[in-house]
């Protein structure tokens, strides 16, 4: 058995911080089994967690003063809303997990206490069917975790509210930012090939929109599929974006004006909304089945302001040359 404690040492804590700005996405995990937390005995807790580094931390913190045991099940490093979505946080494993570290020896009571957002990926029956063991669904955070315990393993309807504040948001900010970086600078650097500075501008406005401003509003931004809000965001951007358009361009031929500013707003509804859509991985709202309904839904009309803003950018550019 594994021995785990519940102070977070200066390693720990940089290792968080490489995890919030992405590096290494995927390797921050811990060693899938059983550990003991303080001198458990055989009538002590189980909680179960994913190998996920930021999941099984937070547990282990969040159990500061108790004496209990963690199963912590093979997510592949992912975390437990996640995982359950994925699968890897899921019946088979669970199973498997509570029979490889003979869990049925070690406790004599026969209760698992399982995160809330983990129960996609469980069938509660069929593990207690298959090991005996009942699940407990406990409250979504783990800072709930003891007045979830001191209150009669009974989580009131706070402690059952997915909730996704502004802080929350904002650290998911900067891993974002990174991994769309490689392509945000290869679009710049065809903005500016083909727009000059203008063109950077409306890159990075798009970038900026789409993986800043887009998790800054969203509770206030109209709609409920994530492809629109980030639509909606898209179209905010376009505003001033046009009118800088509108002060650069003022000496052209209006059919070409007017098929630049059409290409500037759906060049932003187009990659913005998919921006949007990408926040679906980093949220706890969605289900599989409302991001699989928003993907066949909205990327093909993406798609399709994207193919209508480059022929109009061409068009407009090729009379401009006089090559029509």
């Amino acid at each position: 058995m594994l021995k785990a404690g519940t102070e977070l040492t200066t390693a720990d804590k940089m290792e968080h911080l490489l995890i919030r700005l992405g590096y290494k996405r995927g390797e921050h995990k811990v060693e899938p089994g059983l550990y003991s937390l303080g001198d458990p005995t055989d009538m002590s807790p189980v909680f179960v967690t994913a190998n996920y580094k930021l999941s099984f931390d937070a547990l282990r913190t969040g159990l500061k003063g108790m004496d209990a045991y963690i199963l912590v099940l093979d997510t592949k490093g992912i975390n437990v809303w996640c995982a359950a979505g994925k699968g890897t946080f899921g019946t088979e494993e669970l199973v498997a997990r509570i029979t490889s570290s003979r869990l049925e020896e070690i406790v004599r009571h026969r209760e698992l206490i399982l995160p809330q957002l983990g129960a996609p990926g469980i069938a509660a029956h069929e593990v207690k069917r298959r090991t005996g063991f009942n699940v407990i669904y406990g409250p979504v955070r783990a800072s709930d975790i003891k007045t979830f315990m001191e209150g009669g393993k009974k989580a009131d309807e706070k402690m059952r509210t997915v909730t996704f504040p502004m802080k929350e948001r904002l650290v998911l900010i900067p891993v974002e930012l990174k991994n769309f970086f490689i392509y945000a600078l290869a679009f710049c650097i065809l903005g500016y090939l083909t727009a000059g500075p203008f063109g950077l501008m409306v890159v990075l406005s798009i970038y900026l929109g789409g993986l800043v401003l887009f998790p800054i509003l969203f509770p206030y931004l109209p709609t409920k599929d994530y492809s629109t809000k980030g639509m909606f965001v898209g179209g905010l951007i376009s505003i001033p974006l046009i009118a800088v358009a509108l002060c650069k361009w003022k000496g052209i031929d209006t059919i070409d004006l007017v098929a630049y500013e059409i290409s500037i707003v759906l060049y932003s509804l187009a990659f913005t909304g998919y921006l949007g859509l990408n926040w679906t991985g980093a949220t706890p709202y969605p289900s599989r089945s409302s991001v699989r309904r928003e993907i066949f839904r909205y990327i093909p009309v993406m798609a399709l302001f994207a193919i209508v803003a480059t022929v109009l950018t061409l068009l407009a550019a090729l009379f401009r040359s006089g090559g029509w």
